[in-house]
């Protein structure tokens, strides 16, 4: 199978980081989610479909409110929530990008990648 929708770019104001001033400033967090799941032959119908509305909520609602010290971990809640929540997902490519991350030096960006299969969730 190779049927994707990707959620690209979605923007939120978060808190999450090690530092003192993450927790206090925040900053811009930028997530992309691949929802893989089998849509040929789908009837035109959002109740046989993912629910793009409902995967952004779910999204929204991990990165803004619930603070973690690493992308990582948000990344991964991300990915497990989707394929819990979207029982029509097979694997989900999750991305947490943090293009603010407090580096020293110039950089574009800084994100964490996941791709996870339902049987690594349900196994």
């Amino acid at each position: 199978m190779t049927s994707r929708v990707v959620l690209e770019g979605l923007e939120f104001h978060a808190r999450h980081g090690v530092y003192d001033t993450e927790a206090v400033l925040g900053a811009r967090f930028v997530v992309d989610a691949e929802l893989h799941y089998d849509f040929a032959r789908l009837p035109d119908d959002l109740r046989r479909a993912v629910n793009y509305a409902a995967v952004y909520d779910a999204i929204r609602d991990e990165v803004t409110g619930h603070r973690y010290n690493l992308i990582e971990v948000l990344t991964d809640r991300i990915a497990r929530r989707l394929l819990q929540d979207q029982r029509r997902l097979s694997r989900v490519v999750v991305r947490v990008h943090k293009p603010f991350a407090p580096l020293p030096g110039v950089f574009r960006d800084v994100y964490a990648e996941l791709a996870l299969n339902r049987e690594e969730v349900t196994s």
